[in-house]
C-alpha cells in the first residue's frame, strides 16, 4: 500500500518529487507498477547470511475480461484502455457514492470510495502513464506553502459513460455529477493533469506513487492529485465545496467508464505550464 499521502499542512518524512514527465516518469511507474508496492532490497556485502523463512508468495491477480479488445489495454489486471487514433484513455470503474459530500470525484478501488462518486478498477499511477502515452504531459501540483498556488498542468476532458436501467447508454460530463454547494449548480471548473508526486522511504529507498492513496482525480486540492482542479477548493470537511449531485448520478454498484482526452485549447491560464 503507499505511504500516507502529503496533505496541505504535513508533508511524509523521505524525499517527496513532483511526477517529472518524459520517459523516467514512465519508467518510474511502470517499474513501480511491475514491482508491486516495492522490490527487496539487496543484502549488504558484509551482512552474514541468515536463513529465514521464505514467506508464502501472494497469488496473481487473476485477468479480468478484455471489454475493448479494439483498444491498447495497459494491464491484464486493470481497467484501462488507450485509443491511439482518438488519443483518449478509457478507463473502468463503479459507482461508489450517489450522495453526500466528497473530496475526490474518483479514487482507485479500496482507497477512498467513503468520499468518491467513482472508484476505478486501476491504479493512479497506470492512469499517469495512459495521460503520458496519448502526449499529455504533467504540470505541477498545488502547493500551500508560503501561499496557495493553484495545480497546474494540460486541460484534461472527462466524460461519464454507463448503461441505465433501461439499457441505454449514456454519456454526459464528469462535471454534471459534481454539484457546487454554493451555487447548487454543476461544477464549472476543469480537471488539470497536475501529475501528483513520488514518495521515497528513507528506510528501503522504494519510491510510491502518492496518488495510489486515492487522490486520482480531487475536487479538493491535494499536493498529491494525478488530476486537481485550478481553483481553491478546500480539504477541511466543515468547508468541503461540492457533493454528489443526487439524483443525476446513477446508483451505487453501477458500471462506468470515464474517457479522458485532451481538452480543446482556450487560452486558458491552467495549461500554462
Amino acid at each position: 500500500m503507499p505511504k500516507p499521502t502529503a496533505s496541505r499542512s504535513t508533508t511524509p518524512r523521505g524525499s517527496v518529487r513532483t511526477a517529472a514527465a518524459g520517459l523516467v516518469v514512465i519508467h518510474a511507474i511502470l517499474a513501480i507498477a511491475t514491482c508491486g508496492t516495492g522490490c527487496a532490497r539487496p543484502a549488504r556485502a558484509d551482512t552474514p547470511a541468515v536463513e529465514e523463512p521464505v514467506p508464502e508468495t501472494p497469488a496473481p491477480e487473476p485477468p479480468r475480461p478484455d471489454r475493448h479488445p479494439e483498444l491498447k489495454r495497459l494491464s491484464t489486471t486493470e481497467d484501462v484502455w488507450i485509443d491511439v487514433e482518438e488519443k483518449q484513455v478509457v478507463v473502468g470503474g463503479r459507482v461508489s457514492l450517489d450522495k453526500g459530500p466528497i473530496e475526490v470525484f474518483a479514487c482507485p478501488e479500496r482507497t477512498k470510495e467513503h468520499e468518491a462518486v467513482v472508484a476505478t478498477r486501476s491504479t493512479a499511477r497506470l492512469v499517469h502513464a495512459a495521460l503520458l502515452a496519448i502526449g499529455l504531459e504533467p504540470g505541477r501540483p498545488v502547493s500551500f506553502d508560503p501561499a496557495y498556488v493553484a495545480a497546474r498542468g494540460p486541460v484534461v476532458k472527462i466524460t461519464m459513460r454507463w448503461t441505465d436501467a433501461t439499457g441505454r447508454v449514456r454519456e454526459c460530463p464528469a462535471q454534471e455529477w459534481i454539484r457546487d454547494t454554493t451555487t447548487e449548480k454543476p461544477l464549472q471548473a476543469d480537471w488539470v493533469f497536475a501529475g501528483s508526486m513520488f514518495w521515497r522511504d528513507p528506510s528501503d529507498g522504494t519510491d510510491y506513487y502518492q496518488a495510489d492513496g486515492g487522490d486520482l482525480i480531487c475536487v479538493s486540492n491535494f499536493p498529491t492529485a494525478t488530476l486537481d482542479l485550478p481553483i481553491e477548493s478546500s480539504q477541511s470537511n466543515d468547508a468541503l465545496m461540492f457533493e454528489v449531485f443526487a439524483g443525476v448520478v446513477p446508483p451505487r454498484g453501477t458500471e462506468v467508464e470515464m474517457i479522458l482526452s485532451a481538452a480543446p485549447q482556450a487560452g486558458r491560464p491552467a495549461t500554462d505550464r
